[in-house]
């Protein structure tokens, strides 16, 4: 079992009914909900996203997206993009599996196009909920420069009622598809669960602001280790940074260290695609990566992955598959 999101997607309102601008328990930005989580230095932070529950069944996202965010070609990084939907979607399956918890078992992303001008919107909705399961479908996009939520879900859906991407005019564009399943887990799992209500995230805009300014590569703020590049092996410990509500490393986050250690094998292309089966938690950390490139081409590759638990007997965390092409330009 890999990460639980959903304490990241509910922790700047925290069940207190924040609206757009504000976050924490106290409705100041920045401020660590009860209990300590999240850190006032977190990755979650860091994205500076605004939310909207549109109801039960839809969130929307919309993220900036600063140099910090972008991969080396200047688009949109896949592990940021593995964060922010591992966080939009997290309260879709929440209300969904209430009473349970929830906790990511599974994230594809498949790109469309680059996402070059941002800010990054993403479109989450409930497609199943069963018994065991909740999945989740997203769809992320280019909003073009208008950070403006209300005309991002406006726009969005216009193009569903046309049946467009939104390649043709001046509005967001579809840059990639995802689809996550989250596992039904005991509510005591998460140390957020007793201070969360659900239901009340319906209708509510809020957001969670950086503590101070993002800088540096999202590889360096998150603590990862190049160890050998040609074989695709980096590490990453499990800092307060990086931690989810359970105390291990984040799901997002670790989309993030598949794009770092595939990148480091195929020197010249980019992470686009990638899908993730979430197995164990870690335990002592830190988790590293293995690698082989199982295809590799004049325009793509593709190179299979597994994390372990280095400090732990190799125990396996994650196994995963991700897509690099040469970047546009």
């Amino acid at each position: 079992m890999g990460d639980e999101a959903a304490t990241e997607a509910t922790s700047s309102t925290a069940g207190t009914g924040a609206t757009s601008g504000t976050s924490g328990t106290s409705g100041t930005s920045g401020s660590a909900v009860s209990g300590g989580y999240p850190p006032e230095k977190h990755f979650v932070r860091d994205l500076d996203a605004e939310t909207w529950q549109v109801t039960a069944e839809r969130v929307v996202m919309v993220a900036p997206l600063p140099a910090a965010q972008r991969n080396h070609a200047g688009t949109a990084a896949l592990g940021f993009l593995a964060a922010l939907v591992d966080i939009a979607c997290a309260p879709v399956a929440l209300i969904a599996g209430a009473p349970d918890w929830t906790a990511t078992q599974d994230m594809s992303l498949h790109a469309t196009g680059w996402l070059s001008q941002g800010p990054a919107i993403a479109d989450a909705h409930l497609r199943r909920a069963g018994r065991n399961t909740v999945v989740v479908a997203v769809d992320v996009y280019d909003g073009r420069g208008d950070d403006d939520i209300d005309a991002a879900v406006a726009a969005i859906d216009a193009l569903h009622l046309d049946g467009a991407d939104g390649a043709g005019g001046d509005g967001p564009v579809l840059a990639t598809r995802g689809l996550l399943t989250f596992a039904r887990i005991p509510r005591s799992a998460s140390a957020a669960a007793g201070r969360f209500e659900p239901e009340k995230l319906v209708g509510q805009k809020r957001s969670m602001d950086p503590v101070e300014p993002v800088v540096g590569p999202m590889f360096e703020r998150i603590g990862l280790e190049l160890v050998d590049g040609a074989a695709g092996v980096v590490q990453i410990h499990r800092t307060d940074y990086v931690r989810n509500s359970f105390g291990t490393i984040n799901g997002g986050v670790l989309g993030a260290v598949f794009q770092g250690a595939a990148e480091a094998m195929c020197p010249g292309m980019v992470a686009t695609d990638v899908s993730i089966h979430y197995l164990s938690q870690v335990q002592e950390g830190p988790a590293r990566t293995r690698a082989t490139v199982s295809r590799r081409t004049g325009d793509h590759a593709v190179v299979n992955l597994e994390a372990v638990d280095a400090g732990h007997g190799d125990q396996l965390l994650d196994l995963a598959t991700v897509t690099l092409q040469v970047p546009p330009g």
